[in-house]
Order: C-alpha cells, then structure tokens, then sequence
C-alpha cells in the first residue's frame, strides 16, 4: 500500500500538523493542547460534571484525572461538590481558568477563520461529510 493513498495517513498527518500548532500555542501560554481542550469543554458558568468531561472530549478517564489534577495544582480549576448529585463533582473554572480558556478559545477561532478563507464552502462541507462517514462508519463497525 502506498501510504500518501491510504485515508488513514492522512488523516493521522494532519491531526499530526494540527496538534502540533495547538501545542507550539499553548506553550507560549504555559499550557498544552489537551489543558486548553479541556478548558474548552468545561461549563463557562456552571462547571462540567467530571464523569461527562472524558466521554465529551473522547478522552481516557486516567489521562483526563492526571490533566485536572495538573490543572487544579495551577489554579485553573476547583472542584465543587454536585448541588444535584452529592455523590459527583463538578469542575469549574477559577479566574485564571477563565482567562486561559479565552486565549484558547481566540485560538481555535483563528485556526478555523484561516481555514474557512482558503478553502471553499463546497470543498468544506464534503471535508465534513466524509469525516461523519467515517465516524458512523467506525461507531456501527463497519469497517472491520
């Protein structure tokens, strides 16, 4: 198999690229991709339940517990008692995490605005029809 043909390379060489970026970013902040991820997908106002931030982001509950413990030693996060479930937690954002978060954010924004002016609309939408695909493809698993 010739691997600049296989879908898989390049699907890994670019997440690759991307990853990368994020992680050349997120240092210049004292950061890394997966902090800046998580600070992402954590409840701006009401903190994220910590059993739904793994399955959210896709992400192994043991590489998630040693990035909050990471984060919460830098003052990023707390962890809060569940007002509706007093047997979870939930994480919240402190100021710094607050802050952090939209330097992350402005990121992210800057990557897609840079990728939504040099590539079409069409080309973009069949982008994001064939990664759906894939994924229904992989949940359903139909490939193997």
């Amino acid at each position: 198999m010739i691997k600049e043909k296989s879908i898989d390379h390049h699907l890994r060489a670019t997440w690759q690229a991307v990853a990368k970026m994020y992680n050349e970013q997120a240092t210049k902040h004292d950061s890394t991709m997966a902090v800046a991820f998580v600070l992402l997908n954590i409840d701006y106002e009401n903190g994220t339940p910590s059993t739904a931030l793994g399955p959210q982001m896709g992400m192994e509950a043991t590489s998630l517990s040693r990035i909050l413990k990471s984060m919460e030693e830098k003052g990023a996060i707390y962890r809060e008692k569940n007002p509706k479930d007093g047997r979870s937690v939930l994480i919240k954002l402190t100021e710094l995490g607050k802050e952090k978060r939209e330097v992350s954010k402005l990121s992210v924004i800057r990557f897609n605005e840079v990728i939504r002016n040099n590539i079409s609309q069409e080309k973009l939408d069949n982008f994001f029809e064939v990664t759906e695909t894939i994924n229904r493809l992989i949940s359903n698993r139909d490939i193997f």
